[in-house]
């Protein structure tokens, strides 16, 4: 198959950036693999890159001149980083090394692929390949945070052995799977004309005028879900607790701090709404008064509160489901399989997305996630640790595969 004809990517425009890592001999493979899938590949190379990689071998598998030097006068005379980066429909840096995902999250542009990173407007996609312990160090997970907030598609690096002899998590990802996470940044428009309306984040429930009741919720899973929807073509409504997450701008946000101001503002948006995806932890008691003023500490030796049960957000909608889906999910710390059935069958849910939260590096205030899908025929699919990103695309497809069967 020549680039161009046919395959996932017919006609689209590649731009591989190539890092200075022992994976950037598995490049050549990525290459033909995305032109077997009907992409024009245009590649650009660090100068680490060559040691590992000649350009001569690049340009010859692309067919295209490959980008080194920024202040290459044939580079500037004929393309250029900012025409480059026009080019490209999805930029992908595979291998991207811990120096390279440093420099993008820092926006730091010392030479021409850290450019082209700044230029680009087109989907990214990068695939980390290192030594485990430089992928564990928290300095290149919170890199690798910002960049995926910023909507960065991460294809996750495999386990195995590696180029230093060592065994661990590392190894580029396989060909196969990057290529799958190009593709899918053009999936875009299947969800054309679904409204949907998502929750995200927690709720927090005062105590006094300085004090509430909260949990671990960032919102990341929620927000990532909005982003996935948006750029699938959905008309996407937000409610939100309190987080710091950015929305992205073709979606439409509404703050709150309780589960009432939750609910109202939901009862408000969803007679508009196709579907309803509620992936906000709800606060589920709330302190029954409210001080007036803030509690001194020194005014009592001990305190004690009284909560009263908040409103239950998805049995209170339950008979307002009309035609709509609905989407739950179960964030749990033991029998999590038995726990979100029982939830999705009392609430009526469509699809309900079960969660482990009691390890460190998925669920909570963390970019990864893992999980099971269940719908109400009890149909179950894993859902391997990924970034929360990765894991809304595939909620999303399951809630697209019972929207149809429901004869939509």
């Amino acid at each position: 198959m020549k680039s161009g004809e046919t395959g996932q990517l017919a006609g689209k425009n590649v731009l591989l950036g190539v890092t200075g890592g022992i994976g950037a001999y598995k490049a050549a493979y990525l290459v033909r693999e995305l032109q077997r899938q009907g992409a024009v590949v245009s590649v650009v190379m660090t100068e680490s890159a060559t040691r590992f990689i000649a350009p001569l071998t690049m340009e010859t598998l692309s067919g295209h001149p490959v980008g080194l030097d920024m202040f290459s006068l044939t580079e500037e005379r004929t393309i250029g980083h900012i025409d480059r980066a026009g080019w490209a429909d999805v930029f992908l840096v595979a291998p991207a090394t811990a120096n390279y995902i440093g420099k993008a999250a820092c926006g730091i542009a010392d030479d021409l692929l850290t450019t082209i990173t700044l230029a680009v407007t087109c989907p990214v996609v990068l695939a980390p390949a290192m030594n485990s312990r430089m992928w564990a160090h928290p300095a290149v997970r919170k890199n690798l945070e910002t960049l995926v907030q910023r909507g960065v598609y991460v294809v996750w690096p495999g386990e195995g052995e590696l180029a230093c002899r060592e065994e661990g998590p590392g190894r580029l990802a396989e060909t196969g799977d990057i290529v799958k996470t190009v593709a899918g940044c053009f999936e875009a428009g299947d969800l054309s004309d679904i409204r949907v309306l998502i929750t995200a984040g927690p709720t927090r429930e005062p105590l006094d005028p300085v004090r509430f009741i909260s949990n671990r919720s960032s919102g990341r899973m929620g927000f990532a879900l909005a982003k996935a929807a948006v750029r699938r073509g959905a008309r996407v409504q937000i409610i939100s607790g309190p987080v710091e997450v950015a929305a992205p701008a073709e979606a439409s946000v509404r703050r709150v701090n309780t589960a009432r101001e939750m609910l109202s503002q939901i009862e408000q948006v969803l007679p508009d709404s196709d579907w309803l995806v509620m992936a906000a932890a709800v606060a589920d008691f709330a302190p029954s008064s409210v001080h007036k003023d803030k509690v001194k500490k020194g005014d009592m030796l001990e305190l004690t509160l009284t909560l009263a049960r908040n409103p239950d957000i998805l049995e209170t909608l339950k008979p307002f489901k009309g035609g709509r889906l609905f989407v739950g999910f179960a964030a749990e710390t033991r029998d999590m399989l038995e726990n979100a059935r029982k939830k999705a069958k009392e609430k009526g849910l469509d699809l309900i997305v079960a969660n482990d939260v009691s390890g460190q590096e998925t669920g909570f205030e963390t970019d990864e996630n893992s999980g099971v899908i269940l719908d109400q025929g009890d149909l179950a699919e894993e859902v391997p640790r990924m970034t929360k990103l990765q894991m809304a695309d595939r909620i999303l497809d399951a809630a697209l595969k019972v929207w149809k069967e429901k004869g939509n």
